[in-house]
């Protein structure tokens, strides 16, 4: 698919676009359908994102797709966003592959059934060495337990002797959490109007930019890219430092 002239008029993108993809039950509920109906369309969703997301350019692409407290939720709810993450791990992939898009899964596995923990496995395997985007997908994601468990494996190499705790720093505990080695996202989009960023990426995303749009996830896709793409671009990213 050729990119569209607006597309083709933004600037470089930024590297690391990361997006809490909410309004699946929402969008259901609006249209007297079950939240099932939703998420089958959410999952339609990413599939048009990750392309668009190829094709500008950008470099590494974070979707939350399940966050620990989403645990909470009924287990029928569970049964079915597990039924078509299994779905999308065995049908997605290859397409992927072909495209030349690398998998990378964050978050808590122990807590995902053994046979989605193998699917996810397989795929990182097979897509390691691919380059064209690194699409990595939250799952069982939580940022607070991200660094809870991030300082424990600290602590562990200060105790065993293996690290001074004199050399703690930011890169330390970089390297400690589940995104070590993928740059921090220099976008952070929130779907459904919700203006809050629920956990997710909160080490990384201490800088980036933040864009909320009205837009329920299942209606997300190359349009709405390119509008907080332009919004980002009109941000003087200072990083703290003065004007």
């Amino acid at each position: 698919m050729e990119s569209s002239p607006q597309a083709a008029e933004l600037p470089p993108p930024p590297v690391h676009v990361a997006i809490i993809m909410d309004g699946n039950g929402r969008w259901a509920r609006s249209r007297g359908l079950p939240r099932t109906a939703g998420h089958k369309r959410g999952a339609e969703s990413v599939r048009r994102t990750v392309e668009a997301a190829r094709e500008m350019g950008v470099s590494y692409l974070t979707l939350y797709g399940f966050s620990s407290e989403n645990w909470k939720r009924p287990a029928s709810e569970i049964a079915d966003l597990m039924g078509l993450l299994r779905l999308y791990l065995r049908n997605e992939i290859a397409n992927l592959h072909k495209n030349g898009i690398r998998l990378k899964v964050i978050g808590e596995r122990s807590r995902l059934g053994p046979d989605i923990v193998r699917l996810i496995e397989e795929a990182e395997s097979r897509t390691e060495s691919n380059v064209a985007l690194t699409l990595v997908l939250a799952l069982s994601y939580g940022g607070r337990q991200e660094i809870v468990e991030a300082m424990r494996s600290v602590a562990r190499s200060v105790a065993s002797g293996e690290l001074s705790p004199d050399i703690v720093d930011e890169t330390v505990v970089g390297s400690h959490l589940f995104t070590s080695g993928i740059p921090d996202p220099d976008l952070i989009i929130r779907t459904s109007g919700e203006k809050r960023i629920s956990n997710f990426l909160l080490w990384q995303g201490a800088y980036a930019e933040l864009v909320f749009i009205e837009t329920l996830w299942p209606d997300f896709g190359r349009a709405e890219l390119e509008t907080a793409l332009r919004d980002f671009h009109r941000r003087d990213r200072r990083f703290g430092g003065a004007r």
